[in-house]
């Protein structure tokens, strides 16, 4: 189960940053891959989130979350 965002935590503004508070692609699906193929996506999970970052989009899942629940998500 993927966890709600608590968007009483402050976040990391940045002026005129769009905040994108989910809901978050699931990786569970992806679970019953061999390992190598979900490490695969989960290095995509990342690189996809960096360029969405790099756009100047702030996530309301820190990125220790974000982690957290992929690495789950994959079980890995």
């Amino acid at each position: 189960m993927t966890p709600t965002p608590n968007h009483a935590q402050a976040l990391p503004q940045r002026a005129g940053a769009t905040i994108i508070s989910g809901p978050w692609p699931s990786y569970a699906a992806f679970r019953d891959l061999p390992e190598r193929e979900r490490w695969v996506l989960y290095g995509s999970a990342k690189v996809y989130r960096a360029a969405l970052e790099e756009q100047g989009l702030v996530m309301s899942e820190s990125y220790d979350e974000f982690i957290k629940r992929v690495t789950a998500e994959l079980e890995i």
